[in-house]
């Protein structure tokens, strides 16, 4: 068990954006946000890096589920080795701990171990991005109520690493969703 949370959060920290980066001669620690996830990799280099960066990162998430479940581990240590993961990709040791945000991979880990509480995100991200209009706003409400669901549904509450993983993604965007929020409702008195 023990061994299959440090195999989890070692494999979190293999970052697809750098060694995408590595791949097209440029640092994206230097580039924009500095952030090594799929949207840095994508403003950069493209919308093949993003992609590659996003199916990489979201992939890796789903190769900790799939050894936890071949290793027939229960539900909550797996969960534990997904939540393991995210934090590998956004702290890895080897790049003093400044990795992605977290995204891709958690969507990787949260699609695979509960399909329908990630079903439930996705559509209630659909429902914030048409009312909202943004991306990143949306994301944090559809995000939360993840979170919340896992406390509040019984028939969820063995996803509840998970929502320690929302808060640290939270935490990650934090300035990102303040600039949204503003973009979107504060005006200045003039």
């Amino acid at each position: 068990m023990f061994l299959y949370w440090l195999a989890s959060y070692f494999i979190g920290t293999f970052l697809t954006a750098w060694w995408i980066g590595k791949w097209k001669k440029t640092d994206l620690t230097k580039m924009r946000s500095g952030n090594l996830g799929a949207r840095n990799a994508g403003a950069v280099l493209g919308k093949s890096a993003f992609l590659l960066t996003f199916l990489g990162d979201a992939l890796k998430g789903t190769l900790i589920l799939y050894i936890g479940f071949h290793y027939n581990f229960s539900l909550e240590i797996i969960a534990i080795g997904g939540l393991l993961g995210i934090v590998g990709h956004m702290f890895p040791f080897w790049l003093q701990f400044k990795g992605g945000k977290g995204i891709a991979t958690f969507i990787g880990v949260a699609l695979v171990f509960n399909p329908s509480l990630f079903g439930i995100m996705a559509a209630c991200f659909a429902l914030f991005i048409g009312l909202l209009r943004s991306a990143t706003l949306s994301m944090v409400i559809a995000f939360s109520i993840y979170a919340i669901l896992c406390w509040i549904i019984p028939t969820f509450t063995h996803v509840w690493p998970l929502s320690i993983a929302i808060l640290l993604i939270l935490y990650r965007h934090r300035f990102d969703a303040l600039e949204s929020w503003k973009a979107r409702w504060w005006k200045p008195i003039k």
